[in-house]
């Protein structure tokens, strides 16, 4: 893609489909339960730069929906026509969206057009985290490009236990317990992307940083 129409892709982005996009609505649902909880307390989460997603947090949660979410990080996201976190592999090449097409098993992810530009489509990938199970399929498949999409505990949903059956199993040690000030963790490299993009400390943006700590 060329450096204008990149440039011009960025600030379709920057002042279009997401003031609050940093994370997905499911994120800061849990957000505002996890500031629920008294300072000092802390929350099991996921580092995103150590989960290798394994699919273990779609079938070892004490509950028997995990509270284990996909979440897209809108600021890393590329909004790409060919999106190796949506669609299979055979996919790619026919881009149909038929769903032995789709990576996501249980359809969560959901592909919205928002433009057309120098004969290129953009489009943007949300998550339904009603129908998402955590089995990371999509975020394996996004790691092959920018790793834009990533796993969290949601707090609205996680009932915090003592000793959390993911976290035991998990095989990169990627759950760690963080305040409930900040209970939600961004990808470094996200971080900075959004510090950037942010300015200053009081936009929106840069609000959700501070408080989420981080979804990208």
């Amino acid at each position: 893609m060329s450096d204008a129409n990149d440039a011009d892709r960025r600030k379709f982005l920057i002042d279009g489909i997401r003031v609050a996009g940093v994370v997905s609505a499911g994120v800061l649902g849990g957000f505002l339960a996890g500031r629920r909880g008294q300072a000092g307390e802390t929350r099991w989460q996921i580092d995103p730069d150590k989960c290798v997603g394994c699919g273990n947090c779609a079938t070892h949660c004490v509950l028997d929906e995990s509270a284990v979410k996909c979440v897209q990080c809108f600021d890393m996201c590329g909004f790409c026509n060919r999106c190796t976190g949506y669609y299979t592999l055979d996919g790619l090449d026919s881009r149909d969206t038929a769903a032995e097409d789709l990576l996501c098993p249980t359809e969560a992810i959901i592909r919205t057009f928002v433009e057309g530009k120098a004969g290129q489509n953009f489009y943007e990938y949300t998550i339904d985290t009603n129908a998402c199970i955590g089995c990371a399929m999509c975020v394996k498949g996004c790691a092959l490009m920018n790793g834009s999409l990533y796993l969290q505990v949601m707090h609205d949903r996680c009932v915090n236990c003592n000793e959390c059956a993911i976290a035991i199993a998990c095989p990169s040690d990627a759950f760690v317990n963080p305040t409930s000030e900040k209970p939600y963790r961004l990808k470094r490299v996200a971080e900075g992307v959004i510090r950037q993009k942010a300015g200053k400390k009081d936009t929106a943006a840069q609000l959700l940083i501070d408080q989420v700590q981080s979804s990208e």
